[in-house]
């Protein structure tokens, strides 16, 4: 017996694939959707390995065997304590984090040609651990604004660098795998409407409904030929002159 149809989505940290699910359980209620979280350096070793049908990534990635759809690009922030001389700028630039340390951790997918600030001695595995080691004092974090608002704690906060590199998000799915319901999603995050050509199941035309007579309209021109004379009042046929009725007996 076939197995009932289904989609399974990853995503990165700091990416909501929440609107797109409704949309897509909305449109799509008889195939479930599966939702399986896991970090950006996984996500494409996953969709390769066939984990996934399609994942919701940061650029860049190995695009082995995958293909991918830029959706949306990011703003780049440092995380600061708050009480850090930088809290009181709205906006930092890169040079401004020279005298800092900034910290590098290994799932970082900011691509640098010169990193700000001052290295640290060890790279942290993952941001959530830089993150607590900003709250420490031990340094800065430089990292998408999605991912400062996913860690938030009361005692930090972040301002944007406007000379950092930004983040982009893309749907990517195996390139041999682009199946009807990975076309669907790739609709759903394009924003196309239910009734979009690609779509699964459009909706189909409506007939035209037919006009009804319009019986107070105009009316039909007579068939070539036919006599447009009206009839006589009285309706009998009867010659203008002749007389109504019977003749009275004497």
């Amino acid at each position: 017996m076939e197995a009932p149809p289904s989609f399974r989505l990853a995503y990165v940290p700091g990416v909501t694939p929440t609107k797109w699910v409704r949309i897509w359980n909305e449109r799509l209620p008889d195939v479930p959707l599966t939702l399986s979280a896991m970090s950006a350096a996984e996500a494409a070793d996953a969709l390769r390995g066939g984990a996934a049908d399609a994942g919701l990534v940061r650029l860049p990635i190995d695009r082995t065997d995958l293909s991918a759809i830029p959706l949306y690009t990011e703003t780049t922030v440092v995380v600061i304590p708050k009480d850090h001389v930088i809290a009181a700028a709205e906006e930092v630039s890169a040079a401004d984090l020279a005298d800092d340390i900034v910290l590098h951790p290994l799932d970082d997918t900011l691509e640098w040609e010169h990193r700000p600030g001052l290295p640290a001695k060890e790279r942290p595995a993952t941001t959530a651990d830089a993150v607590e080691l900003v709250a420490a004092g031990v340094g800065l974090l430089v990292v998408p604004q999605s991912l400062a608002r996913l860690h938030h704690r009361k005692d930090l906060t972040y301002r944007p660098v406007s000379d950092a590199p930004e983040s982009r998000v893309a749907l990517s799915w195996p390139e041999h795998e682009t199946t009807e319901l990975v076309e669907e999603f790739i609709g759903i995050v394009r924003g196309r409407t239910v009734n979009s050509s690609r779509g699964r199941t459009p909706t189909p035309p409506q007939p035209k409904q037919k006009k009804r007579p319009d019986s107070g309209g105009a009316r039909h021109k007579p068939a070539a030929g036919r006599s447009t004379a009206k009839s006589p009042r009285g309706g009998s046929g009867a010659p203008k002159g002749g007389k109504r009725g019977k003749p009275r007996g004497r």
